[in-house]
Order: structure tokens, then C-alpha cells, then sequence
């Protein structure tokens, strides 16, 4: 039986457009509303499975207010709409939609972003796995805590692995989101598969499409030999695209076409190779804000973002500390056959009272410097950074500094302490208690040079 579907929209021509596309692969449109009440009153008689949702509408309720009605009905539906400014978006995210396609569309993006919609139903619906999770079996490899928040990221990975469906990992940096997206692919069964890791980051801009998806020698000056990218090693695993926020516009676009049609064509190729890659992307951004801002497109936000993985700070969770300065105490003290076991209370309690801006990455490059430092087989205290961001005000003006030029500023006096060493012992990034990569991310992001003195 054809699936029933309202369209909720109030231009009439773009209303009957989305009904002879929808009818034309295998719909049964059921009516068109231009309105709120008109909707309800549909919804009533002709009992539709799903709802095309356009966001401004005829009358003084909106898309979003039906939403919220849908919600209560357990009756799934996506957006398609001009409207992508941030305050709409987070409006609309709050509602939990099963997808959004923006104004104007070509039918493959209706038609993709249906099924991706009707796969997030069908998952949510069943519980996919849900029942097989041994509560008592709840911790992952590498995945240490017994917070609430981390349970639950867990329990979503542990549900979302099995699957085939692509997964958007959020968070901070330092939280272990490259762990989360390698555990996702362990817990797979295309765990025999390689899982190809790609700093999005850390791609220069002019071989992105290269490094991604590879090309033939003497595609270009310099190629002198058959590259293979990153797509077609990962054929049959996953791919990890890690700092997806930071991939630029026209190489979004590149991407989204590779997610859709599943095939990849070489620089300097015009043959296409049909790829079968799991895709798991990860970013420290609000992808909605950068959507609102214009520098990431909507379309593939909304491909990517198909199953979301919060991953929580480390401030947010700190009933784990303990038990992961444990952890890495093991772990250091074995590697590098120090007699070390123990961390005194009033070390634990300097942990717990700290703020870890960096993480659980942070904690744990602490705890092994420690390991290596301390005399005796007790940590007794730790020498915890005292940097705290000051809130400094442009002297005469009283205008207060976004956090943004408060970052920058911050960069470049580490960078000035440093006499511009970025990476290595003794550079900005380990006084800063960031990753290399990381850093170099956020000056390209901030316009500080490399070569910064």
C-alpha cells in the first residue's frame, strides 16, 4: 500500500509541484492545506502516515506550532522551507523533525531526504537493539564513567552501531569523539572493515577533493602517480570525517553528491566507482548556527545529522573524574614502569574543583606528566593551570569584547610566549592544553597567521 502524505503549505504552486513529484515516485498525496486548522481538520478525515511541513503559513499559527501537535500524535514529518535563519532553526530542532529540505529543491533532494526521514522513523519506532543492551555490560572500551549523561551517549551508540545509518558525533573538544565514532565501528558488522579517519581541519583547501577522492596521474600538476582517496579506502568500512564544520562550502557541496548518489569519481576521471562507506562525522560547532551564518549548507546537515551522538564535557560529568584519573593512572604508570598508584584526596579534590576546558583529554595528559614527575608512589598534588579568561573592556568605550576577540587574544599571547611555536614541546598548544591540529583550526578560523612572533 502507497504511504499517505499531507502537504502543509500555503503557495499553491509550490504545493502542487511537491504533489506531482511525491505522486510521481509512489506517494498518495491526500490533500493540500494552507493552514493550521485546515491541516487539523485533514489530518482527521484522511488519516495520513506523514506530513510535508512548510514553516510560515496562512493564519496566526505556524508550521511550527503544528509540529509540536504532531508530536503529541506520534505522526512523523519533515520541513520544506526558505527559512534558515538561527532563530528558526532552533526553533525548529526543539520540535525534532525527521528531516528539512530547503527552497528551492530538485526532486532527488525531496526523494533522498524522505527516506532518510522515513529510516529515522522506522529506527525510532522499533528501538532499534534497544532491549538487547545488557545494563550490566553498559561501559564501552575506552568509554570511562557511570555518569548519566555518558550512559546515555553509550546506550545511543551501542544502539545506533548495528545500523547502517550515518551518525553526527557533538561536542567538545577533548570529549572523545574519534573513541565514540571507532567504537560505532567496532560494534558494527563491518567491524573487519577499515574505519579511515579524515581531520577535515587539516585538509589543505586545494587538495580536499584529492585527498577525499582521490586521482589519476597526471590529473593535475604534481600528480604523478595514481592516488587512492580516502572514500574508496574506507569501501565497505566507515570513514570518521572529524571537524566537519570545518569543511568549506564548495566542498560541501561535492560531499553531499558522494552521500547521495554512493559513488565517487577520481580527479582527472570520468569513470564513477560505486562506493558502500558507513559515514560518521563529528564537530565541536553548532552546525545550526553555522547554517543560519551561511557557511555550512543545510542539505547536508540535515544527511549528516540522521542519528546525533552528544557527547558531554568532562565539567558536566565530574562524579567520573575519579574513576578516570584512576584509569590513566593504571594505564601510565604501566607504560611507562613507574611505581605510582595512588592519587592523594587532596590531589582528587583539586581535579574535581578544576574546570577542564579541555576535557577528558586534559585530564588525561595531566595525569601523565604526573606519572612521570612525582617522586614517590603517590601523586600528592597537582599544578593545575590558573589561566581564567578576563573579561576586558576596549578602555574608553566600555564595549565589552565577544568571546571571539577574547579567543584570538588569547591564542596570540600564548603564541607570543611561545615566540610562535605552535607544536612540539614548549609550544602554544601544550600550554594551551589543545591538540596541535586543534589550534591550527582555530587560527586559520580566527586569521592568525602560522607564522605568528
Amino acid at each position: 500500500m502507497k504511504e499517505k502524505l499531507l502537504i502543509v503549505e500555503d503557495e499553491f504552486i509550490v504545493a502542487n509541484d511537491l504533489k506531482i513529484i511525491l505522486q510521481k515516485v509512489g506517494y498518495q498525496v491526500v490533500g493540500i492545506a494552507a493552514s493550521v486548522v485546515q491541516a487539523r481538520k485533514l489530518i482527521e478525515e484522511k488519516k495520513p502516515d506523514w506530513i510535508l511541513l512548510d514553516i510560515i503559513l496562512k493564519g496566526n499559527l505556524t508550521g511550527i506550532d503544528l509540529a509540536w501537535e504532531l508530536r503529541e500524535m506520534n505522526l512523523p514529518f519533515l520541513y520544506i522551507s526558505a527559512n534558515t535563519n538561527q532563530s528558526t532553526l532552533e526553533a525548529v530542532k526543539a520540535t525534532h523533525p525527521y528531516g528539512f529540505t530547503v527552497k528551492p529543491f530538485r526532486e532527488k533532494d525531496l526523494t533522498v531526504m524522505l527516506d532518510i526521514a522515513r529510516y529515522r522513523f522506522n529506527q525510532e519506532k522499533e528501538d532499534l537493539a534497544v532491549n538487547q543492551i545488557d545494563p550490566k555490560n553498559q561501559e564501552i572500551e575506552g568509554i570511562i564513567g557511570q555518569s548519566s549523561l555518558l550512559k546515555e551517549a553509550i546506550e545511543k551508540i551501542k544502539i545506533v552501531a548495528p545500523a547502517e545509518t550515518s551518525v553526527l558525533i557533538l561536542g567538545e573538544s577533548g570529549t572523545g569523539k574519534e573513541r565514540a565514532a571507532n567504537a560505532i565501528h567496532e560494534l558494527s558488522s563491518n567491524k573487519l572493515n577499515p574505519i579511515v579517519v579524515v581531520n577535515c581541519a587539516a585538509l589543505p583547501h586545494s587538495l580536499i577533493e584529492s585527498e577525499l577522492f582521490g586521482h589519476e596521474k597526471g590529473a593535475f600538476t604534481g600528480a604523478n602517480a595514481l592516488r587512492i582517496g580516502k572514500f574508496e579506502q574506507a569501501n565497505n568500512g566507515t570513514i570518521f570525517l572529524d571537524e566537519i564544520g570545518e569543511l568549506p562550502l564548495d566542498s560541501q557541496v561535492k560531499l553531499l553528491r558522494v552521500l547521495q548518489e554512493k559513488e565517487i569519481q577520481r580527479l582527472g576521471s570520468n569513470k564513477t566507482i560505486k562506493i558502500n562507506v558507513r559515514i560518521v562525522a563529528a564537530t565541536n560547532k553548532s552546525l545550526e548556527k553555522e547554517v543560519a551564518e551561511g557557511r555550512f549548507r543545510l542539505d547536508l546537515y540535515y544527511r549528516l545529522n540522521v542519528f546525533p551522538i552528544e557527547l558531554p564535557s568532562l565539567r558536566e560529568r565530574k562524579e567520573d573524574i575519579e574513576v578516570l584519573a584512576n584509569y590513566f593512572l593504571k594505564k601510565y604508570a604501566a607504560s611507562s614502569k613507574r611505581n605510582v598508584n595512588r592519587i592523594s584526596a587532596t590531589a582528587l579534590e583539586q581535579l574535581k574543583n578544576y574546570n577542564w576546558p579541555g576535557n577528558v583529554r586534559e585530564l588525561e595528559h595531566l595525569i601523565e606528566r604526573n606519572v612521570l614527575l612525582t617522586k614517590t608512589n603517590e601523586i600528592e598534588k597537582f599544578d593545575l593551570p590558573s589561566i581564567t579568561p578576563t573579561v576586558s573592556l576596549e578602555i574608553g568605550t566600555g564595549k565589552l569584547k565577544s568571546m571571539e576577540e577574547m579567543e584570538k587574544e588569547h591564542i596570540m599571547n600564548a603564541l607570543q610566549i611561545c615566540n610562535g611555536k605552535v607544536s612540539g614541546a614548549g609550544g602554544a598548544a601544550e600550554l594551551l592544553k589543545l591538540q596541535p591540529q586543534t589550534l591550527y583550526s582555530k587560527m586559520k578560523k580566527l586569521g592568525i597567521k602560522q607564522g605568528y612572533n
